[in-house]
């Protein structure tokens, strides 16, 4: 079977990888890079570390606004699903290319495949909840990560080939964090001991773009009475200096380039707490065993606040102080997201809807 997988941004990068390296071992996988992470540091440092082929196909579509991009992307995939013709197309968690991926296809009536299905914020001021929703329900084989998930897409009617095989972030986490130990010299470079700092991470267009949560944010790290490592997004760094707070956020915080993944496992792994807006890392920090303080006021992730390991405080100032000082983890954690082995999982399902 050929299998056209798309992606196109950092979590997706992390995601593919463990699900590639089984279904090569069966079919043929065509990879898509649509760069919509284009900076180095943001992408070819994941394709390297993780030992994801390299990509058969870089589109190089860079950034612009939600249409400009989905638009380019959904150009430019179509031309190589005609060329290529293959028998399903991949797609992972709720990026424009996820969409564009997913939209490409099933107007070529290529059989949707979509990893991560089911999550819901139920804010559809998010684009990322625009692009789950439409993804769920163009694509012919949704891969859960939780019941939580099955349950979402239960909810919109959506029953037929639905499965829950586990999260394979999961997968990722177990394969890598050992590599992550061994080779990653993060601590040593910045001078860390473990657990004597925290790791924030702000990205969203929500929380960048709007003068007034950034610089809230800004107060909250600078009045901080801890050590917080600040790795900047590009799109974060811009709105900082136009913003004029790039010498705030310096006052009583570390700022750093971009990371890698596994210099980012072993920032996370180590870290007293996390304070993120990315889905994925409150995911990891849960999994990781790490109080996680979330910059948004909704989650895709209820499992991880449920349990007692995750706080949503917006960009409240006071909220994210108190959490700051205050956010302990639980006394457990479940294995919500499943046991690592959902890459074969969802090989497993594949070779059986081929049959």
């Amino acid at each position: 079977m050929k299998i056209v997988s798309v992606v196109g941004a950092r979590p997706q990068f992390i995601k593919c990888a463990p699900v590639s390296r089984i279904i090569r071992e069966q079919h043929e996988e065509i990879l898509v890079h649509t760069g919509q992470h284009y900076d180095p540091k943001m992408s070819d440092v994941f394709f390297e570390e993780l030992d994801i082929p390299k990509p058969d196909y870089n589109l190089g579509i860079g950034s612009g606004t939600q249409g400009e991009q989905t638009g380019k992307m959904l150009i430019e995939i179509e031309k190589v699903l005609l060329k290529e013709k293959p028998d399903i197309v991949l797609v992972y968690g709720d990026t424009n290319s996820t969409l564009a991926g997913a939209l490409a296809a099933s107007k070529l009536h290529i059989k949707v495949t979509h990893v991560e299905a089911g999550l819901r914020s139920f804010d559809r001021t998010m684009p990322e909840e625009i692009n789950r929703v439409i993804t769920d329900h163009i694509s012919n084989i949704l891969f859960c990560p939780t019941d939580t998930a099955v349950m979402n897409l239960k909810n919109e009617g959506i029953t037929e080939g639905v499965y829950n095989v586990g999260d394979v972030m999961v997968d990722a986490l177990k394969y890598n964090q050992k590599i992550a130990e061994e080779k990653s010299t993060i601590l040593q470079d910045l001078n860390l001991n473990p657990k004597e700092f925290l790791l924030a991470t702000v990205h969203r267009a929500s929380n960048t773009d709007n003068k007034e949560k950034l610089s809230s944010i800004v107060k909250a790290f600078s009045d901080a009475e801890a050590t917080i490592i600040f790795p900047v997004h590009p799109r974060t760094k811009k709105y900082l200096k136009e913003y004029d707070l790039w010498e705030k956020i310096l006052t009583n915080t570390k700022v750093i380039p971009p990371v890698g993944y596994l210099d980012m496992l072993k920032l996370e792994s180590n870290a007293r707490k996390v304070i993120t807006d990315s889905g994925g890392i409150q995911k990891e920090a849960y999994m990781l065993g790490i109080p996680c303080i979330t910059l948004r006021d909704n989650t895709e992730w209820v499992e991880t606040v449920e349990e007692g390991w995750n706080i949503l405080v917006g960009a409240n100032y006071e909220k994210i102080g108190d959490a700051i000082e205050n956010l302990e983890g639980a006394d457990r954690r479940n294995s919500v997201f499943g046991d690592g082995s959902a890459s074969e999982k969802i090989s497993q399902k594949i070779n059986a809807r081929e049959t």
